[in-house]
């Protein structure tokens, strides 16, 4: 059996997921009209700072925590009635955990082109 390369696995879950990009994600944010998901590890965040308004759950725990009986649904800190918006450091692991998501049952799901890096380039606030 061969061993698919990460790559393989970004490519393969871009043809499946639906990807918009930092422009888009900043409207849909003013709008208030999405949960904007930071899935990079906490030292990740700690150098480079986060996002204003979004909330961060590390993509290891990505699945645990969005199930609708998570303590971060239940608790109101997410609205999935919203649309779910992914992204990481460049876009490559939030092609995958919207797949997964996808794969899970959500409907309403998009990963950020170029995550966190082109998003600070595009305007969006950081908090350090």
């Amino acid at each position: 059996m061969a061993i698919k390369s990460p790559q393989t696995l970004v490519a393969e879950a871009l043809k499946v997921v639906k990807t918009i990009t930092p422009e888009e994600a900043m409207k849909l944010d003013s709008e208030n009209k999405c949960n904007l998901i930071d899935i990079r590890d906490g030292a990740e965040l700690q150098k480079l700072g986060s996002i204003e308004n979004s909330f961060h759950i590390p993509r290891g725990l990505l699945e645990f925590s969005i199930h609708p009986e998570s303590a971060y649904v239940q608790n109101n800190q997410l609205d999935l009635n919203k649309e779910i918006v992914l992204f990481c450091a460049a876009g490559g692991r939030s092609a995958l955990a919207a797949k997964s998501l996808k794969e899970m049952g959500f409907d309403n799901v998009s990963h950020i082109e170029g995550g966190f890096g082109l998003m600070r380039q595009k305007g969006f606030k950081i908090k350090t």
